[in-house]
């Protein structure tokens, strides 16, 4: 079988021949000690696109959402969330264990928390709320982007924000609006490298040099703190530097898949929903059609068992993107589901 088209997630990138040359050549230290050169740089660089003070390299964006509960739910209080946020729906359940807040979950079908809705949260009765956490993009709405009044009208309810923003440059690409800009509402905001960007391994977390000081403790007492990891963060600098840009082609591919699920199963999707590079269809034979397209080497994911989840990224170029249209065609003269 020629090679496989993996459109499971955008996770499953491997690190370009120039990134394991700067992975052979970085200058490391002991970053446990705060002395490795290259995580410095990439803290540094990052603080400033997002214009925070300070910023803080983690092994994975789940720990990055976990420290910042740590840092901003104070004990005994409510965190308002989407209910199908990663934070809420793909950590393992791990806020129970690593946060002693409760997850107080409105509607984000949309991929949005309507500001009216956290303010009900906040004005119902018992537990104060100490933040209020966003995902942009947001991964389950077809990787829908955030606009700026949205956001902005969640600030004005007078909690602190953090954003989940593993997939904020996606956001900002689709949305041309700056990551800065976006980071601006939020004051904890983490991104994710290791997604769209193509590194191997990494997020950042950034805000306020005071946070970032407890995120560095939080880090330390969930196991993320690293070594010489000039390694992983020489990579990582790589592919914020050079793989911006290009996630615009994601995003078409994206858009390509969008509108063949859509002529396959009319109704499943709107096209126009997907401008980022996720393309999510509720389909109740979902199972059936992943099973097809793995036979043909076009490996897709599920969420939950009946949504198709189809996902682009820099491994998987026109061509790979054409295999697949191919495939969903044969699908659609074929019959089978």
């Amino acid at each position: 079988m020629p090679d496989l088209v993996d459109l499971r997630s955008d996770t499953v990138t491997s690190p370009s021949p120039a990134m394991r040359r700067a992975m052979a050549e970085a200058t490391v230290g002991d970053d446990g000690f705060g002395e490795d050169p290259t995580v410095t740089e990439l803290e540094v660089e990052l603080a400033a696109r997002l214009g925070k003070e300070a910023a803080v390299f983690v092994p994975t964006g789940t720990m990055a959402n976990q420290i910042a509960l740590r840092i901003m739910g104070v004990p005994g209080t409510r965190v308002v969330a989407g209910r199908s946020q990663h934070v809420v729906a793909y950590e393992r359940g791990a806020a129970a264990v690593n946060a002693r807040v409760q997850l107080d979950l409105v509607d984000d079908a949309d991929g949005i928390l309507e500001a009216d809705a956290v303010q009900r949260a906040i004005d119902a009765n018992g537990l104060d709320v100490s933040a209020v956490f966003v995902e942009n993009t947001h991964m389950e709405a077809c990787g829908t982007p955030w606009d700026l009044g949205a956001l902005d009208a969640v600030v004005a309810v007078g909690r602190p924000v953090y954003m989940d923003g593993a997939r904020l440059f996606n956001a900002s690409v689709a949305t041309g609006i700056d990551v800065g800009d976006y980071a601006a509402r939020a004051d904890v905001v983490m991104t994710c490298l290791s997604k769209g960007l193509g590194a191997p391994v990494g997020s950042v977390i950034a805000g306020g040099a005071d946070d970032m000081e407890r995120a560095r403790l939080e880090r330390k007492r969930l196991g993320g703190s690293m070594r010489q990891s000039g390694v992983l963060a020489a990579p990582a600098l790589m592919a914020v530097r050079e793989n911006v840009g290009r996630l615009a082609d994601d995003h078409a591919r994206a858009r390509r898949l969008a509108e063949a699920v859509a002529e396959r199963w009319p109704g499943s999707l709107d096209p126009d929903r997907v401008r980022t590079n996720i393309v999510v269809a509720p389909l109740a034979h979902a199972p059936k059609v992943v099973d097809h397209l793995g036979t043909e080497g076009v490996l897709a994911t599920m969420l939950g068992p009946t949504r198709l989840r189809l996902v682009t990224h820099l491994d998987v170029d026109d061509a790979g993107i054409d295999r697949a249209l191919a495939t969903l065609r044969r699908i659609l003269s074929g019959g089978r589901e």
